[in-house]
């Protein structure tokens, strides 16, 4: 795993300076510290920083074809490219490195554009094409490594990370407010949008041209979609499951340095650990992070895991004083991100990376087989949506008032809207109703007419599929899965100069869980009923069984105690530049109301400081 970077110029007469290539490397040198690279060549020039995973001694990017024509710099890691390559010397390329880099410049001689759809794994690079003039980019299919870019009608500009982007481009600077609306309702920007009006990322699942006059092209090469097989009884759909992981994670080893495995005591991990125990001769490394507080710790189901087959267990625990990161994750994020789990996220990847250089992650199993919760109240709530509207206007109105107002807001909310209505609640932080009052008022009037959620209600208004369950696994792998979670883990772990490797996430497994009929799924109130049942002799009872918990963080005891008197600092005694945004009388509210113990607001406390800080960072 690497970090690329490169820009071109539409105008050929202006050439692309190799200093300016350099300086975008040396920003995302902790993606890649073993080595770095440039092709600099009139308009057009590509830089690198290489991670050494495979092929150590000759795996120097960027690389070109035999000739010199085709020059390309590649970030992440191709499963099958041992068998392209044989496909590949049969029809005449030849070779000079073992690197699955390679592989992809010579399937790009033959196939052209068409090249990514032969690729399993993930990845994000950027292929110069010296004779035809053009540029093409492409990003894995779940969108596993980020590519984000600027274009203008002067030049285009690409990178691993915004902040490469930054450094050549002052105008890219300005904030969106529309992004900073999804922001504080969702925690992220999400699909091709970031904070800044001017930058993009390219969507997961698409390629983009660019000719050297700047006309571009924007196509996606794959999709998933729900196509059930009932023919299939239980026995079958776990013998497929099986199967099929296995032969993944056996292929997610792949490594010439050495490699272990986050373990979170969840299913999805546990999962993965497991088979890679199966699949290699010696014990797996295995890390953990764990929290004082009880209701947050799963250390001890991770313990199991680890007893039962074997591994070389490490774990930490994570204090209130690790919000001391915070500037940091500001640094490596490059924009607002509010899901506070990227401090464990962080601590685990740093302690890994004392040991291993890759880990593999169970990532991607809440989304494949429905393990949110959300999921399984939304089924519920659907189930009350049978009611003539004579009767349930009275059900719902009756059932609100029988809430104590302490428990009364999103949790609430949640049970009681209806689900055509309410799926937006599921993933706000702050409801459209709290923004308004949140967001200073001339702001408000611009936001309003187009606000975040809709985003969300129209993604479900134009499905495909009539399926609600597979919708909202569909969407979520669309939104909150890459731009949270995959962002999370990235982040935090190239931060650290650490590759995680989700084979939960190979394409052809996940297309493999797309034809598993929905019931199999969410079964009555069991969530993953299939892949538990798939997994019960692989894992302890207790692991498969236990209350999901996620990887969560005990804010609200840190913020009535520990941190009380940080997020005063940041959030009331100061007057900086959130408060060209945001409405300070609204914020002190909410604020006193989580210390007072009437609400727990630590979601939107929590977005507030990193909006805060981040900010605080732009000056």
């Amino acid at each position: 795993m690497c970090g690329i970077c490169g820009k071109i110029h539409f105008d050929i007469e202006k050439p692309v300076l190799q200093g300016d290539i350099h300086e975008m490397t040396e920003l995302i040198i902790h993606r890649g510290p073993d080595d770095s690279g440039y092709y600099v060549k009139e308009n057009v020039g590509l830089g690198f920083r290489r991670l050494s995973i495979i092929d150590l001694d000759t795996g120097h990017q960027p690389l070109s074809n035999e000739d010199r024509t085709v020059w390309i710099v590649f970030n992440g890691e191709i499963y099958n490219h041992l068998e392209l390559r044989h496909q590949l010397i049969a029809k005449g390329h030849q070779f000079k490195t073992k690197t699955d880099t390679e592989t992809i410049v010579h399937l790009f001689e033959e196939y052209g554009s068409k090249c990514v759809n032969f690729l399993r794994g993930m990845f994000a690079f950027a292929i110069w094409d010296e004779k035809n003039k053009k540029l093409f980019c492409a990003r894995d299919r779940f969108g596993i490594k980020p590519f984000f870019y600027f274009i203008d009608n002067d030049r285009f500009v690409f990178g691993s990370e915004i902040k490469c982007i930054l450094s050549q481009v002052n105008s890219s600077s300005a904030l969106s407010l529309p992004m900073l609306d999804q922001y504080l309702t969702f925690g992220y920007s999400s699909e091709d949008r970031t904070i800044y009006q001017d930058i993009r990322k390219l969507n997961p699942a698409h390629t983009i041209e660019i000719e050297h006059r700047g006309k571009i092209k924007l196509t996606r090469y794959w999709d998933i979609d729900y196509q059930p097989d009932y023919s299939k009884t239980e026995e079958e759909w776990c013998k497929l499951i099986n199967d099929k992981l296995s032969e993944t994670v056996k292929a997610h080893l792949m490594s010439d340095v050495p490699l272990g495995a986050f373990l979170s005591g969840g299913i999805d991990s546990s999962a993965v650990v497991a088979l890679m125990s199966k699949n290699k001769t010696s014990p797996v490394k295995t890390f953990s992070i764990g929290f004082k507080e009880a209701e947050f710790n799963e250390l001890k189901y991770a313990r199991e895991l680890s007893d039962k087959y074997q591994t070389e267990h490490h774990e930490q625990i994570v204090e209130p004083e690790s919000v001391s990161l915070l500037p940091q994750l500001v640094d490596a994020y490059d924009e607002p991100f509010a899901d506070s789990s990227a401090i464990p996220t962080y601590f685990v990847s740093k302690f890994a990376r004392e040991f291993v250089t890759v880990v593999l992650s169970g990532d991607g199993g809440d989304e494949l087989f429905a393990g949110y919760n959300k999921y399984q109240r939304m089924n519920n709530m659907r189930k009350f949506n049978v009611l003539p509207n004579s009767v349930s206007k009275y059900f719902w109105g009756g059932l609100h008032k029988m809430i104590p107002n302490s428990v009364k807001g999103k949790g609430a909310t949640y049970y009681l809207a209806k689900p055509k209505d309410s799926f937006p609640a599921f993933l706000s932080i702050w409801q459209q109703a709290e923004r308004k009052k949140l967001f200073r008022e001339e702001l408000w009037e611009k936001i309003q007419r187009s606000p975040a959620e809709s985003q969300r209600i129209e993604f479900f208004t134009n499905s495909n599929s009539s399926d609600f369950l597979f919708n909202m696994q569909k969407m979520d792998m669309k939104s909150y899965m890459v731009d949270d979670i995959l962002t999370k883990v990235d982040r935090a772990s190239m931060q650290n100069s650490l590759e995680v490797r989700v084979p939960l996430l190979d394409h052809e497994f996940a297309e493999l869980t797309a034809t598993i009929p929905s019931e199999l799924k969410l079964k009555g109130n069991s969530k993953k009923y299939i892949f538990k049942k798939a997994m019960k002799d692989h894992l302890p009872e207790s692991i498969i069984s236990h209350k999901k918990q996620g990887f969560s963080v005990p804010l609200k005891s840190w913020f009535k105690d520990d941190l009380k008197d940080y997020v005063n600092d940041r959030l009331i005694s100061t007057n900086g530049p959130l408060y060209d945004y945001l409405e300070p009388a609204y914020v002190r509210k909410v604020v006193n109301e989580h210390h007072s113990g009437m609400r727990d607001f630590n979601n939107k406390i929590w977005s507030l400081l990193f909006l805060d800080l981040w900010l605080n960072s732009r000056k």
